[in-house]
């Protein structure tokens, strides 16, 4: 597949899912600065994707891909943390913890291609 924009990125489009199911697990908590911590490192995630991608220079591109699989390993860090505070329930941490691995896999394969 030839990747002619960064909406053509398989990890951006796992991203925005994952950015959607964290607006949508998180939309309702009064733990106002947890909340807005996990959407801004969601939201980082696929930002970085393409602000790269945009840079139009590999050597940029992967540092921001660099940025984009350390924002990943936030959020896996926070939704291991929402579900000790009971925020989430381990179904909802096994859908977006995993969905986040998936991501930080496709990055460190994207990151060698380049």
């Amino acid at each position: 597949m030839i990747i002619k924009t960064f909406e053509d990125i398989i990890a951006w489009k796992k991203a925005k899912e994952l950015n959607v199911l964290i607006y949508k697990y998180f939309k309702y908590s009064k733990d106002f600065s947890f909340k807005d911590q996990i959407q801004r490192a969601s939201v980082s995630i696929m930002n970085n994707i393409a602000e790269g991608f945009e840079r139009n220079g590999n050597k940029e591109f992967k540092n921001f891909l660099y940025i984009a699989k350390g924002s990943c390993a936030e959020v896996r860090s926070m939704l291991d943390l929402a579900f000790e505070l009971k925020y989430i329930d381990s179904e909802d941490l096994k859908e977006m913890y995993g969905l986040a691995v998936e991501i930080s896999k496709l990055l460190s394969g994207f990151i060698k291609t380049l």
